[in-house]
């Protein structure tokens, strides 16, 4: 059972009120009252709720923001572009992971009973696309980064996947590549499938078919073991995108292990431009996803709603662009 500042007022002998004034820091509480009912809020585990912290001023003015895992290598990004925007409306920001599985829901769904926050940005994690529209239509304003073509009922944000993957195309037939292997992520993510679908859209037009495909899991290992597969097999061709950076390094890995020139034999693209990009050698050409500007247009978009604004009706797209390197020049 959640314990209530009721509990807590009553354990140290005081009102709920003088209760409220010490988590609000007000200086007209006595240091020793103070100091009793901080211990009994420590020693009790009470989180505190906007309705409590928030007493004088009516709201938390903190913004909750839900991902997998920061491991991601492009979430610091986002993260940096939510942090970037929350900081500077004066709001804060709490951060929850699903590092642990089960019992980091169980954390983060006690946070939300105690509203600990006025509004959330989520990475979607998985499986938990159900309990976010709860949540939404209980009233929590929530907004998703990368709505991985899923479109929720409540706001979200992404990058122009179909268009990326096609401008990936026309760079490589511009190079004259006309035998494109393409390795994808896992084909559940709508992402994925509008990569591959602007892709092979836009080779078709030039009368180009896209085959092999070959679905991976975003690693370096899978794209890695996946592209020594295919050689083995005899399969041939003369460019790779895979559906991200990480895939793609690998890639470049089991080509140079196998002799394989990039880009004079093979050239190589990758998506979504993490800072190691730069540094492969050769370094990698991508699509760019822009990561901290999808996580300050979804930040601007809960601060809006949180100050009374209508949400968008359709989702954000931002728009990507090709960064050319050296797996994939121009020419």
């Amino acid at each position: 059972m959640r314990v209530t500042i009721a509990d807590v007022a009553q354990a140290a002998g005081v009102s709920k009120t003088t209760v409220s004034r010490v988590l609000n820091t007000r200086a007209d509480v006595d240091a020793s009252t103070a100091a009793r009912v901080r211990d009994v809020i420590n020693r009790m585990g009470y989180v505190p709720s906007s309705g409590a912290v928030g007493l004088a001023r009516g709201t938390s003015r903190t913004v909750g923001m839900l991902v997998p895992s920061l491991t991601w290598p492009w979430m610091g990004e986002v993260l940096q572009g939510v942090v970037d925007t929350v900081e500077a409306a004066d709001f804060g920001l709490l951060l929850f992971t699903c590092n642990r599985g089960a019992e980091s829901v169980a954390r983060f769904t006690r946070q939300v009973s105690a509203r600990a926050f006025d509004g959330l940005i989520v990475v979607e994690p998985e499986n938990t696309l159900d309990m976010l529209t709860a949540l939404h239509r209980d009233g929590l304003p929530v907004v998703l980064v990368d709505d991985r073509g899923r479109h929720p009922e409540f706001p979200s944000v992404t990058a122009a996947n179909f268009e990326g993957g096609a401008s990936a195309a026309r760079h490589l037939l511009a190079d004259g590549r006309r035998s494109p292997l393409v390795l994808t992520g896992p084909r559940r993510f709508g992402c994925v499938r509008d990569r591959l679908a602007g892709f092979r859209v836009t080779c078709a037009e030039r009368g180009i078919g896209v085959d092999p495909v070959a679905e991976g899991d975003f690693t370096e290992a899978d794209g890695y073991a996946r592209v020594r597969r295919l050689l083995a097999e005899g399969r041939e061709f003369d460019a790779v995108f895979a559906h991200n950076d990480l895939a793609a390094i690998g890639v470049l890995g089991a080509l140079r292990n196998a002799g394989i020139r990039v880009p004079d034999d093979v050239a190589v693209v990758g998506f979504d431009d993490i800072p190691v990009a730069r540094h492969t050698e050769p370094s990698l050409t991508t699509v760019r996803q822009p990561m901290r500007e999808m996580g300050e247009t979804a930040a601007r978009m809960l601060l809006a709603r949180l100050a009374g604004g209508a949400s968008p009706a359709s989702p954000v797209v931002l728009p990507t662009e090709v960064i050319v390197r050296g797996s994939a020049p121009a020419h």
